[in-house]
């Protein structure tokens, strides 16, 4: 059964018994449509509502049912964007400075950081600043306890198998909006693969993945336009098997763009993220270290690591 916690998060761990389990998690920490009272947006609801990365983690179903983790943000990544660093400050949306360290990166600039100022279509979200206080209420009740569930759950994984494959899970718009980096107006491949320049996970899943979805007949990029950012960034190692890469699927594959309502093509596409979940599981048994797979430990792979979130301050965060 799904695990709601009070923060809004779902943790959907495997439904499979233990060995069919996979050392394989898939988070999706845009699809959230849950909007908080305390939101105070200042733009129509529909406008809004294009942030969003809608139905991506109904896309990704099948993901316990294969014998992997699936872990959603509900709430929109509007409110606060858990692919962003803690240090993705935006000063100019704040009513006071900041108290802490800040480390702007391009999407801040854009106005599109941590807690986002503006819109892809350039609107501003709020006509007021926002206090320092409600920015760290959403760290506390939205943010951290995300990434507490991510990470928790790709180590407690790690420990037990000695390597761990991450899926970060997303959608993009058909054609690149305002605030794109590649500029307004650009058509979209059908997936695009990011692994931050082959830094976050090995060469051969980026491969892998590419190879499989262009089996399915799909167009697909890798690092361009999208190369990942603060969550495949955060967890991967792949010199130690942790191995995180980022998946985004064209909007128009799925949904109608305007309405957010699935389109005709929305369970073909969801049957073959199934098979590509399949596939993946496959290749993460493929190629767990040898003796990786520890039976005498326990087998919660939630176990939590209450280490703290480390932040390289020296990375570029390039999306």
């Amino acid at each position: 059964m799904p695990e709601h916690t009070a923060n809004q998060i779902l943790v959907s761990p495997p439904v499979t018994d233990h060995d069919h389990e996979i050392p394989v998690v898939f988070d999706s920490p845009h699809s959230g449509t849950i909007y908080p009272d305390d939101f105070g947006f200042a733009v129509p609801s529909a406008i809004l509502r294009m942030a969003e990365d809608t139905h991506v983690e109904k896309l990704y179903a099948a993901a316990p049912g294969n014998g992997a983790t699936l872990i959603a943000a509900q709430f929109p990544r509007s409110y606060i964007d858990c692919n962003r660093s803690l240090l993705d400050i935006d000063q100019a949306l704040l009513a006071t400075a900041w108290p802490g360290p800040i480390n702007v990166s391009k999407k801040t600039e854009k106005g599109i950081g941590l807690v986002w100022r503006k819109l892809d279509t350039g609107e501003d979200i709020y006509s007021r600043r926002l206090s320092v206080a409600e920015v760290q209420r959403r760290i506390a009740t939205c943010y951290a306890p995300y990434h507490k569930a991510v990470r928790d759950t790709i180590n407690g994984i790690h420990k037990h198998y000695g390597a761990v494959w991450h899926i970060n899970c997303h959608s993009m718009p058909a054609v690149s909006g305002l605030v794109a980096e590649e500029g307004p107006g650009k058509p979209r491949a059908d997936f695009v693969l990011g692994d931050r320049d082959g830094s976050t996970c090995s060469p051969e899943f980026t491969a892998f993945i590419a190879a499989t979805l262009r089996g399915f007949g799909y167009d697909v990029k890798v690092n361009d336009p999208y190369k990942g950012v603060e969550l495949v960034r955060a967890y991967s190692d792949p010199a130690a098997h942790k191995h995180s890469i980022q998946i985004e699927v064209n909007r128009k594959l799925y949904m109608d763009e305007n309405s957010r309502a699935p389109n005709v093509n929305f369970a073909p596409l969801q049957n073959d993220i199934a098979r590509l979940i399949k596939s993946i599981g496959e290749f993460a048994r493929a190629n767990i270290p040898e003796h990786g797979h520890h039976h005498d430990c326990d087998h919660d792979h939630h176990g939590h690591d209450h280490g703290h979130h480390h932040h390289d301050h020296g990375h570029g965060h390039k999306h």
